[in-house]
């Protein structure tokens, strides 16, 4: 029978560093993952990273951090090649990395667009293609969305726009991967009480979003807390691993599909 528990696994976290991926990262230690390789994007979160390293080893599994920008194909094979040198082949490859724009699509200019394509399109392309070909069999594969994907809105088309295709990546990379045991999955909280969120909202904005989900009032910010996503995640890339192919949106009510 396949053993589909994290005890014993090599992990692979894209954005590990800080925020959902940080936590995330520190969670699958503390459940017996035997090494976390945790990427960073730049200098600036190197003592992130750093720190969720030193707490990954406190957990009892061995962390590594790797630094690259995943814009471009090459440097997502670089990170593979890095982690596998590192820790070994993975078995469980996280992508949490994105970028928020909200403006007026009037207002979004063609390098603003660009940059958002290659920052939640495309690293989420080429993420799934590198894990497709260095992951164990029996392997997961999880990328983080947005419950945007199921709203009916205004000024986030820059944002939702590009994480939409993540969609199809994962429906084709599941059927694709899926002869070696590969699922594939995509994941959209609500709005995340985390520094991501707040530079892209206005006062009156972020009022709304901590009222907008039917579980608000039970939630400590109103907002989306990591630590109420970071369960669904275990769960999908250990027992959950059933379910494949498929974008769950996980936000306490704020959107549905």
């Amino acid at each position: 029978m396949t053993d589909h528990s994290i005890k014993g696994k090599v992990v692979l976290i894209a954005g590990g560093a800080k925020n959902l991926g940080g936590l995330l990262a520190r969670d699958l230690a503390a459940h017996g993952a035997k090494a976390v390789v945790v990427h960073y994007n730049s200098a600036a979160t190197k003592a992130a990273a750093d720190e969720t390293v030193a707490a990954i080893n406190a957990a009892g599994a061995k962390g590594f951090a790797i630094q690259a920008d995943l814009t471009t194909a090459g440097a997502t094979e670089k990170l593979f090649a890095e982690a596998i040198a590192a820790a070994g082949r993975p078995d469980i490859a996280i992508n949490t990395v994105g970028k928020v724009l909200k403006k007026p699509m009037a207002d979004i200019s063609e390098a603003e667009y660009d940059e958002m394509t290659a920052v939640n399109s495309k690293t989420a392309f080429f993420f799934l293609k590198e894990a497709g070909k260095h992951l164990n069999d029996n392997g997961k594969v999880c990328t983080l969305v947005t419950s945007l994907l199921g709203a009916y809105t205004p000024f986030y088309a820059a944002y939702a726009g590009t994480k939409a295709p993540v969609e199809h990546f994962t429906r084709a990379a599941s059927k694709e991967f899926g002869e070696r045991g590969i699922s594939v999955t995509a994941i959209g909280p609500g709005p995340m009480d985390t520094p991501f969120f707040y530079p892209a909202e206005g006062a009156d904005a972020v009022a709304y979003h901590k009222t907008a989900a039917a579980l608000s009032a039970f939630s400590k910010t109103g907002l989306t807390d990591i630590e109420d996503i970071v369960p669904f995640i275990r769960f999908l890339v250990s027992d959950g691993w059933w379910m494949t192919g498929q974008t769950i949106l996980v936000n306490g009510g704020y959107t549905t599909k």
